[in-house]
């Protein structure tokens, strides 16, 4: 494929969070490892949250120090090529006049999770997609079948439809078993990606000797757990599942484990769980790598709603891990099903499955770390995730001239 320009859209600005920051900037960092003209740019609306003082902030000035920095450290040519625009206001990075020039001659707009309001000045033929990271929600919310109102919402519905294109992780969308609604759109499956040279270093890194199997998540089981009702099913997020495997640290009571999360630490402590504050793990891209790289590997469920749909949704997250040869051993959506399990890399449904994968890891952990390396190389490096994506996007017939 020949070069094109593209524009990324995400919220990096409005979460300046290490975990945020590798999940929407691996696109960018793709994206120029396979030789495209690739610019960020960030336009949702919204208060930043400022993780320094754990709050929304009015500037923007910590949001647009996060993302300098970000690329100034793992991306030094892309360090002129973002623009953050704050509430319509204020613009940080390129100016506006600069981006203004950019769009008008895009080729291709990958909207991140769908949150990005449009550039101004898009050309006809600059093919605009919308990348669903969190299916089941979206979907949801695109038929109108989620409690929510306000103009926020009727954006976002707005929005999505102004896209061309249309890609979602739910990888299992368009199979019988997959439950979720197709909210009238031509879906392209997907999944997440991740730049390998980016974790290397975290690789390499020696394993202190207590190191545990871990993971990070939003968990709070003080409160009442979300849900959505759709044909006659329940659909949640993380709490239906995590309280499955509640008894898992005394199944495998010789194996470390380790929980970063955001909220209720004391709510999930009082189950057995070793809990650490996810804000001090995610607070930038450095500590979250390090976290990562000084992971025995990860164990993780993931939100009902992926599950109970059976979406075939994977965890930018775990591609991390994969990535700095650390295994994992995380709850199946059906993801089984197009990147394999076994080595590196093992799919469960129940308990006895979960402890079964964490035993046979912790076994033998050389022969996993370097197969879940060898998962990330096969299934979700740039050439494998990015390339055939913008083929697809590609595809789509536009009524002005191709890309």
């Amino acid at each position: 494929m020949e070069p094109l320009r593209i524009i990324v859209g995400g919220m990096v600005g409005s979460f300046p969070l290490g975990g945020v920051a590798w999940d929407y900037f691996h696109y960018v960092l793709a994206l120029h490892e396979l030789g495209h003209d690739v610019y960020y740019h960030e336009n949702t609306n919204t208060w930043p949250y400022n993780p320094s003082i754990r709050e929304p902030s009015s500037d923007g000035v910590y949001s647009a120090n996060f993302i300098r920095t970000f690329f100034q450290q793992h991306a030094p040519a892309l360090v002129n090529k973002w623009h953050y625009r704050l509430l319509q206001d204020k613009c940080f990075g390129m100016t506006k006049e600069a981006f203004n020039d950019v769009a008008k001659t895009c080729d291709v707009y990958l909207n991140v999770s769908g949150v990005g309001i449009l550039p101004d000045n898009l050309p006809p033929y600059c093919r605009k997609a919308f990348l669903d990271t969190d299916p089941g929600c979206n979907q949801f919310e695109l038929q109108g079948l989620l409690d929510k109102e306000g103009p926020s919402a009727k954006r976002f519905v707005q929005v999505a439809k102004q896209h061309d294109v249309h890609l979602t992780y739910a990888e299992n969308l368009y199979e019988k078993d997959c439950t979720l609604p197709l909210a009238g759109l031509n879906w392209i499956t997907t999944r997440p990606t991740v730049t390998l040279s980016h974790w290397r270093g975290a690789m390499n890194t020696p394993l202190p000797a207590d190191a545990a199997y871990t993971t990070v998540m939003t968990l709070d089981l003080s409160k009442e757990a979300k849900r959505v009702h759709y044909n006659g099913v329940d659909y949640g997020d993380k709490r239906p599942e995590f309280e499955r495997f509640i008894a898992l640290p005394q199944r495998v009571p010789h194996i470390p484990l380790v929980l970063a999360i955001g909220n209720g630490l004391e709510s999930v402590q009082e189950t057995g769980w070793k809990v650490i504050d996810a804000h001090d793990a995610s607070l930038t891209a450095e500590s979250y790598r390090s976290f990562i790289a000084q992971s025995a590997g990860e164990w993780s469920v993931a939100k009902n709603i992926y599950v109970a749909s059976k979406s075939g949704w994977f965890s930018c997250r775990t591609c991390c891990y994969l990535a700095a040869g650390r295994p994992a051993v995380v709850q199946d959506t059906t993801w089984s099903r197009y990147i394999p399990s076994g080595q590196g890399l093992i799919a469960f449904s129940t308990l006895d499955e979960s402890s079964a994968g964490l035993e046979t890891v912790h076994r033998e952990p050389d022969k996993h770390r370097a197969a879940a390396y060898e998962v990330a190389r096969e299934y979700l490096a740039p050439d494998r995730v990015v390339t055939p994506m913008l083929e697809a996007i590609a595809a789509v017939r536009l009524p002005s001239k191709s890309i």
